[in-house]
C-alpha cells in the first residue's frame, strides 16, 4: 500500500517538480557542510581537531612530521612547553633553557608515552593531560601541585629507535 501511495505523489508533475527541488536544495546545502567537517578534522598545515583517548589525554596535532613514530621503548629528543590550563602559567621549558632534551619515551608520565607515539619526527602537537595519567595525587617537585591537569606543546626533534 505505501508503495502505492508513493506512486500517485509522483504521477502529479507538481508535486514531483517539488520533491525533486527539495532534494537538490538539501543537497546543496548538505555538502558544503560535510566538507567543511572535514577540513575541521584536518586544516592546511597538520593543524587537527582535539581527539580524547580513551585514557583522557587530549592530543591535537598542531604541525604534522614525517618518517616513523616512535615506539615506548625509543629514545626521543623534543623541544616543549608545559602550562597550566586555567592560568596558562609556564612551568617548565626547554626552549627557555635553549636546548632540547633527551629521555626513553616510556621514562616519563604515561600522558607523554602515549601522545608522543602519536607524533612523527619535525611534528608539534598539543597534550592536555588530566591528573591521572600525568603527575596524579602526588604532583611533582613543588611546582605541579596535586591532582593537576597540564598542557604541553611538545615538538618532537627526533627518535632513536631501541
Amino acid at each position: 500500500m505505501q508503495a502505492l501511495a508513493i506512486i500517485e505523489v509522483f504521477q502529479s508533475p507538481r508535486c514531483f517538480v517539488k520533491t525533486l527541488f527539495c532534494a537538490a536544495l538539501v543537497s546543496v546545502l548538505a555538502i558544503p557542510a560535510a566538507f567543511a567537517q572535514t577540513a575541521a578534522v584536518t586544516a592546511p598545515g597538520g593543524v587537527s581537531a582535539p581527539v580524547t583517548t580513551p585514557s583522557g589525554l587530549i592530543y591535537q596535532s598542531l604541525k604534522e612530521g614525517t618518517g616513523a613514530s616512535p615506539a615506548a621503548t625509543d629514545t626521543v629528543k623534543v623541544h616543549y612547553r608545559g602550562t597550566f590550563p586555567d592560568t596558562g602559567k609556564e612551568f617548565d621549558s626547554s626552549y627557555k633553557r635553549g636546548e632540547p632534551t633527551e629521555f626513553p619515551l616510556n621514562g616519563v608520565i604515561p600522558c607523554w608515552t602515549e601522545g608522543v607515539q602519536k607524533m612523527k619526527p619535525g611534528g608539534k602537537a598539543k597534550l592536555t593531560c588530566p591528573p591521572s595519567i600525568a603527575y596524579g595525587s602526588r604532583g611533582a617537585g613543588g611546582v605541579i601541585p596535586p591532582n593537576a591537569t597540564l598542557n604541553f606543546e611538545v615538538e618532537l626533534v627526533s627518535v632513536t629507535k631501541r
